[in-house]
């Protein structure tokens, strides 16, 4: 390979298909001619695959096929929830088998890698991007990222129904500052390893193919040329040994961060650090060749960068066969097979979490008569399948109404759409308020838009937009039984509505199956049994807001001003992490351990009997947390080691049993050496963070 061949294969570029559809602007397709282009993002189906890949193989000097990337986040063409919205069924297995059809779909339409998992740790939901992630727990985030590694890659890189997966945003995005995407994040050694970067190496140990870089800079350092995060401890720490591609443009973005002086010099600072693929900036192509002849670059760096590209597509077999993905027959085949399609209402009504359920509101009897459904997102078709949905088609998406609809078919459903999501017109409340004062329950689907989360979607309030509030509160005064159902991709601060309404669902955005899952719920076809992995803060002051926080030196007393508090608010959440309600009640016996002392060899066995004291079967998430009372460095109030799914028949018990060693009590200590302490501990199991029971021991 010539130096320029071989810079090639570092150039990822953009197909224009979300804008256009099947098209790419000419000058790329010369550049793949002139074998400038390595891999190609935004296109997809067989046949149009195949076309660029013949322009590679049949029209360049050494015929090396394209990798072809895509946005393969919350499923392909058949879309899930968001991926915090799947994250809230807490089901390991169900969210592997997710991503698994997500690949299936996306290798049937030619593609051979997924740019997720988004693995990024976030606890500030003014960040748009939370919606993308699992929340704010290191522990779960961690166990979602294999699952999702898990899924998209299958058995091995290379089978047919499997494509590589990209973890990313590496590293510590989720931490940008004051919540605003793209921003500056400053943290220490200890908060970055401790928390931020566990479920990134999770997903490398996983097997996760490529990793891709962070927009933000740490620490003063850009993500996409840190050396610290991608030579020290992505590839010597971790061993990773597959390629790193930054994120969109981010090589060019040194420039504005003030840490690149031009173009070559952002090449030669991300190739130096060990970016090994330039996404959309083309400075690598540009600026290498030329970094090299003046001795800038060595080309031995180039050529590791181009062998880590080269062993995937390897791996994939494209230098066997390089259209082996392009089988028109089994796309048609393949993609939103009946069989995905009902996954995809299954995994939509496990994400759902039941916030409240006043005097058992819920489930409906299906011998209603009289339904109102309101609300801007009661029949929004398009804000079903949320953002980041990629080849998502909305068209097939189903509403609320259209869902409440196909379960009721003797019924009379009347819709109003009340209010738009965003703007401040009230012209439409009279008919909403008629429409629920003919009725006899009221269903009133409220939240943000799907373009108001994800990427630069920040917001400085997490209220309802516009005047879906007003609305509700107009609604609300017909006195009739409410179920407010909430769409968004964050925590919402729903004081009122927790305060005045009788029944809460939150829904996130559900994807190609929304109004079935819901109507599943809302109905008894399913008892929900979703659990927040994010908490929701009463205000927007009280954020960053997490369960796992520190205790201070002065823990809060509301009898004492000079502790840890606020004059005009408390500090407790509105809901916490891990809440989340069910048809069925279930209560905890006090925590059994097998013993009060443990050396550093032996295992703790913790049990807790769970019993369902309710009228409905329901599925319980038991969560398993623990405390270290004191350490060389100060240890959180409290942190999840564990978790187990239990699905108990009225009146049926079952004894939960966790097990602990001094493995799982390790720490960064005071020196920065991961390690255990010995000393005395607290565990907790409970429904959630808040709600639960306490027992102790000593590790000596």
């Amino acid at each position: 390979m010539t130096l320029e061949e071989k810079i090639g294969q570092m150039n990822l570029v953009t197909s224009d298909w979300d804008v256009t559809g099947p098209t790419m602007r000419a000058n790329y397709k010369e550049d793949i001619k002139a074998g400038k282009v390595g891999a190609v993002f935004n296109a997809f189906t067989s046949k149009y695959t195949r076309q660029l890949q013949e322009i590679a193989v049949k029209e360049t000097r050494l015929h090396i096929p394209l990798l072809f990337g895509y946005d393969v986040i919350h499923g392909h063409r058949t879309i899930f929830p968001m991926p915090i919205g799947l994250s809230a069924s807490w089901d390991l297995k169900l969210i592997e088998q997710s991503a698994r059809v997500a690949a299936t779909e996306a290798s049937a339409e030619g593609l051979h890698w997924a740019f997720g998992p988004m693995v990024d740790i976030a606890r500030d939901p003014r960040w748009g991007r939370m919606a993308e992630g699992s929340g704010e727990d290191t522990y779960l985030g961690s166990e979602i990222a294999k699952a999702m590694v898990r899924g998209y890659q299958g058995t091995k890189i290379g089978d047919l129904n499997s494509v590589m997966a990209c973890v990313k945003h590496y590293a510590a995005y989720g931490a940008v500052q004051a919540g605003r995407d793209y921003h500056t994040v400053d943290m220490s050694d200890r908060t970055l390893r401790e928390v931020y970067l566990p479920p990134y190496k999770a997903a490398v140990d996983a097997g996760s193919a490529t990793v891709m870089t962070s927009f933000n800079e740490l620490n003063g350092v850009p993500a996409t040329a840190n050396k610290y995060l991608l030579n020290d401890i992505l590839r010597k720490e971790w061993g990773f040994d597959g390629f790193i591609v930054s994120d969109y443009t981010s090589v060019m973005e040194l420039l504005p961060h003030g840490f690149a002086k031009d173009t070559a010099d952002a090449a030669a600072l991300s190739i130096n650090a060990g970016m090994d693929m330039d996404m959309q900036a083309a400075f690598y192509v540009d600026k290498l060749p030329q970094l090299v002849k003046d001795g800038k670059v060595s080309e031995q760096v180039i050529d590791a960068s181009v062998r880590r590209i080269l062993k995937r597509k390897f791996e994939l077999g494209l230098f066997d066969n390089p259209y082996r993905y392009c089988n028109e027959q089994n796309e048609k085949e393949t993609v939103m097979k009946s069989e995905f399609i009902e996954f995809a209402r299954e995994v939509g009504r496990k994400s759902i979490v039941l916030l409240k359920n006043e005097k058992q509101l819920l489930p409906f009897s299906k011998s209603v008569r009289n339904i109102a459904v309101i609300g801007p997102l009661a029949d929004a078709q398009q804000e079903m399948i949320g953002s980041w949905s990629a080849a998502g088609d909305w068209k097939k998406s189903v509403t609320l109404l259209e869902g409440i609809k196909s379960k009721l078919l003797d019924a009379k459903i009347t819709y109003a759409k009340g209010c738009n999501i965003k703007d401040d017109d009230t012209s439409g409340f009279a008919e909403a308020v008629r429409t629920a004062t003919l009725s006899d329950i009221v269903l009133l689907a409220v939240g943000e838009g799907a373009q108001m989360t994800g990427e630069a979607a920040s917001r400085s309030s997490l209220d309802l937009p516009g005047v879906q509030q007003q609305l509700i509160e107009e609604i609300q005064k017909s006195g009739k039984p409410i179920v407010v159902v909430l769409m968004n991709g964050r925590p919402l601060t729903i004081n009122w509505i927790d305060k005045n309404i009788p029944a809460i669902l939150e829904t996130w955005f559900l994807g190609t199956q929304a109004g079935n899952s819901i109507a599943d719920v809302l109905f008894g076809d399913y008892n929900p049994s979703g659990k927040l992995t994010v908490t929701f803060p009463k205000s927007v002051g009280q954020i960053p807001l997490f369960y796992n926080m520190k205790n201070t030196g002065r823990p809060r007393d509301p009898n004492n001003k000079y502790t840890s508090k606020y004059l005009d608010i408390d500090n407790d959440p509105l809901y916490p992490f891990g809440f989340g309600l069910s048809y069925a009640q279930f209560t905890y016996d006090d925590v059994v351990l097998d013993r009060n002392e443990i050396a550093s060899t032996e295992e703790l066995t913790i049990k807790c009997k769970v019993t369902n004291t309710g009228k409905f079967e329901g599925e319980e998430t038991v969560q398993f947390y623990i405390r270290d009372m004191v350490g060389s460095v100060t240890r959180p109030v409290k942190e999840l080691k564990g978790f187990q799914k239990v699905k108990l028949k009225p009146g049926e018990s079952s004894t939960v049993t966790f097990k602990l060693t001094s493995k799982d009590l390790a720490f960064y200590g005071m020196d920065m050496t991961y390690h255990f302490e010995p000393g005395d501990f607290e565990v907790y199991i409970g429904g959630n963070s808040r709600d639960v029971k306490k027992a102790a021991f000593t590790l000596k």
